[in-house]
């Protein structure tokens, strides 16, 4: 057995579903990324345009990288409600299937610096360090090198036989290690990704309009819902996953077997209202270990009294917000008069 075939054994034993080897050549992303940026198309991630050579270079990075291990885990939670039927249901709140559970980024850095630890027992100390949706790295680019996936037309990675319901980490080190192939791109002519989507966000195939994606406006963007988005916004009051639920190969998705990843707080299947009366404590509590708690409270009840908008008209609703307006500052006072505006009108 290889060095390579080693190591990838150590990953899976460690629980993680794929593990792939890549260089870091990473000269075909140049152009692309430089014309993502030139468009504008990261919005207000403005560490996106920051340290751009070393999200290219990634020995700038991590001075004598020679390899990039990359790893696969899966997150999909087996549900009590179909989530496109959840989409479809006014009063209760959506959430990104991703945020449902504990936050990903702890597990994920714990278990790569254990699977670190394993090589190193195994082959002698090396240098490296761990990655996973974290610092400048170009984590979808590097999964596509080292056989974890193509990128599909949403920007997301797919594998025929797992979907696209996964997280990805990475471990950078100083070894020369044996290289995957890339996977042939199996998209084909299929459109629905970029059909589905509620803002159009997926402005042509590969490439998505930040300012555009629900997932940014209601997780990265901490001003005003633009105008023009609020009611394609529907429920979802954390990301979106509109382009991965109509995605034909993820009906090969796996569903994860990580306790941390179930969803907790029925955030699942939580009311709107539910989630709206939380006082800011019972965010910062409720949301401990969760992704979700990185937006802060006042980007949280701004993306819930946009869904409270958009549901159909509800006397309830109404009082509700009418009720709560005086305690509010002027952000949230802003949204929540678009949405009475909303809740007035004749449905």
């Amino acid at each position: 057995m290889t060095k390579s075939n080693d190591i990838k054994k150590i990953g899976l034993g460690l629980g993680f579903q794929q593990v792939g080897i890549t260089d870091v050549a990473l000269d075909p992303q140049h152009e692309h990324y430089a014309h993502w940026i030139a468009r504008n198309y990261h919005g207000e991630m403005s560490y996106m345009a920051r340290n751009v050579s070393k999200r290219l270079h990634p020995p700038e990075l991590v001075p004598d990288t020679l390899s990039v291990i990359c790893v696969r885990l899966d997150y999909l939670v087996e549900e009590r409600t179909n989530p496109l039927v959840l989409l479809d249901h006014d009063r209760l709140a959506y959430v990104s299937r991703y945020a449902l559970g504990r936050d990903y980024h702890k597990l994920m850095r714990k278990r790569l610096q254990k699977f670190a630890n394993e090589i190193g027992q195994a082959y002698g100390s090396m240098g490296y360090r761990v990655f996973t949706d974290s610092a400048p790295v170009l984590e979808k680019a590097l999964a596509v090198k080292a056989g974890i996936g193509w990128q599909g037309k949403h920007s997301n990675i797919l594998h025929r036989k797992h979907g696209s319901w996964f997280f990805l980490g990475e471990i950078f080190t100083d070894m020369s290690l044996d290289i995957d192939e890339p996977l042939e791109n199996h998209c084909g002519r299929c459109s629905s990704c970029i059909d589905v989507c509620p803002t159009a966000a997926i402005v042509e195939p590969y490439r998505v309009d930040a300012r555009r994606c629900i997932s940014y406006l209601t997780i990265e963007h901490r001003s005003e819902i633009p105008l023009e988005f609020r009611e394609a916004i529907g429920n979802r009051i954390y990301g979106c996953d509109d382009c991965q639920l109509v995605c034909p190969w993820n009906r090969f998705a796996r569903y994860t077997n990580e306790p941390d990843f179930q969803p907790r707080h029925r955030l699942d299947t939580i009311s709107l209202l539910e989630c709206y009366a939380w006082s800011e404590l019972d965010f910062m509590r409720k949301m401990e270990g969760s992704a979700i708690r990185r937006i802060g409270y006042k980007s949280w009840l701004r993306n819930i009294v946009i869904a409270l908008g958009n549901a159909a008209h509800d006397p309830h609703i109404m009082t509700t917000l009418k009720r709560d307006y005086a305690q509010h500052n002027g952000f949230i006072q802003y949204h929540i008069d678009w949405a009475l505006q909303q809740q007035s009108k004749t449905r």
